[in-house]
């Protein structure tokens, strides 16, 4: 029987001390709790590693620390577009969506076309009649809105850029939000052997109408296998161009790399390169956990079953 395990991401960025609020920290660090432990919980009871992945980035963005679901940034037009995908590697099918305005939860929508298309990746109102005529719910698009975001938008459009999340000056968050790249994710390895993970994200304050990141996109920004499983938060254009979750996939397999050392090659070396930022998270079929980041700080927690979970955001916690 395997060592079930989960590892969850709320995303990287740079630590925002000169406005640190003791109480915001310590909602971040609440919710990473709660939420790594109901998955180990469902773990314990035998969950499957695709169930327990869903929920858990589901529950991520059901909360408005994130940067998914509710609590989404705004594009320049003051719209929401969320990205998400879920794969299974014990099959390696899956399910993405990208785009969507009125899907409460897009990893369930994600989970849909995995589990209800021979298809993989299903974009805008496509995406929302596909996840409607499958029963899940739908609402408004200011349902995702929150003060703060917009605030941030407000910010970025009077500095003219398009910024990775919020804004250290006012919001005091552990990392700033308007330096931090706002996705979640999760992996697990389930008591079977078998691994999944999910990503899911609101993108970028201030981006363009229909642009897309590397979040949907399986090998870019999710991917899991038999012997992997990634889910990636960054600079989502570099992500892109490197296929950096399926990269850490092909050099355990082709170079015969460890997990640490594939997780350290793409994060520490091939992401830079390309002056991309940003980390990750992954579980290998031994139940190795991994979360390389090469920013100052990425909200993140693991656990393992019949262990304490272990829940970190800065470098030094490493």
């Amino acid at each position: 029987m395997a060592i079930a395990t989960i590892a969850i991401h709320g995303g990287a960025g740079a630590i925002a001390r000169a406005s640190m609020d003791a109480e915001k920290e310590l909602l971040y660090r609440q919710a990473l709790l709660q939420i790594v432990a109901s998955g180990q919980a469902l773990l314990a009871a035998g969950g499957s590693a695709l169930n327990v992945v869903t929920e858990a980035v589901r529950q991520l963005e059901e909360s408005s620390l994130f940067n998914a679901g509710v609590g989404s940034v705004f594009t320049h037009e003051g719209t929401h577009e969320l990205d998400a995908s879920v794969m299974d590697g014990r099959t390696r099918e899956a399910g993405a969506v990208a785009g969507v305005t009125r899907v409460r939860n897009p990893v369930l929508a994600a989970r849909a076309v995995l589990e209800n298309s021979p298809h993989v990746l299903f974009i805008g109102q496509g995406a929302e009649s596909f996840a409607a005529s499958h029963g899940l719910e739908m609402v408004e698009n200011t349902f995702f809105s929150t003060p703060e975001r917009r605030a941030q938008l407000e910010r970025a459009i009077a500095t003219q850029q398009t910024l990775l999340d919020h804004d250290g000056d006012a919001s005091g968050d552990p990392l700033d939000p308007d330096r931090k790249f706002g996705t979640v994710g999760a992996v697990a390895l389930d008591q079977a052997g078998h691994l999944a993970a999910a990503t899911s994200t609101g993108g970028m304050t201030n981006k363009q109408v229909g642009r897309v990141g590397d979040s949907p996109l399986p090998g870019a920004g999710c991917y899991a296998s038999d012997s992997v499983a990634v889910s990636c938060t960054g600079t989502g254009e570099v992500f892109m161009r490197t296929l950096a979750a399926y990269d850490i996939a092909a050099l355990m397999t082709y170079a015969g790399l460890s997990l640490q050392q594939a997780g350290d090659k793409v994060i520490h070396e091939n992401i830079p390169a390309l002056g991309g930022s940003g980390g990750l998270i992954a579980i290998d079929a031994a139940g190795n956990v991994v979360l390389p980041f090469n920013s100052e700080g990425m909200y993140r927690a693991y656990a393992v079953v019949g262990e304490l979970p272990v829940v970190a955001i800065y470098r030094e916690e490493s």
